[in-house]
């Protein structure tokens, strides 16, 4: 499902400097871990004490509807489980980009740009 997007800052629409493209995003900040085909054999993950997931079961693992909620908290590093593995960092404490206001079911909820494409690229890979 596409979510409608409306740019804003402080309440003001405004432009991104820089298109942020979801595949691009996951190459940058996930790939040494869960590789580029985001299977959980990335190069680093042999070093992992804690074997990365395959990203593309996700929606699989949860009766295959994909948690969208779910997986941007856990990227963020907002809500993560006992079993997490402490390797992977909390995204949410750098800097993830413009912030956007995604509406869904009539609720605007402001979203860092690079999560909300990086979660829709991992939407887009599911098997």
């Amino acid at each position: 499902m596409r979510h409608l997007i409306i740019l804003a800052v402080l309440g003001l629409t405004a432009c991104v400097d820089e298109p942020v493209d979801g595949r691009t995003a996951y190459l940058e900040n996930c790939a040494s871990c869960h590789g580029s085909s985001a299977t959980g054999d990335g190069p680093a993950a042999r070093d992992l004490a804690v074997a990365p997931p395959d990203l593309t079961t996700i929606a699989a693992r949860n009766g295959g509807v994909f948690p969208t909620n779910q997986v941007m908290s856990t990227i963020d590093g907002l809500d993560r489980g006992a079993h997490f593995s402490v390797a992977m960092p909390e995204f949410g404490a750098g800097d993830l980009g413009e912030t956007v206001i995604v509406e869904n079911d009539g609720l605007g909820t402001p979203v860092p740009m690079k999560l909300l494409v990086l979660t829709e690229y991992l939407e887009s890979i599911q098997q």
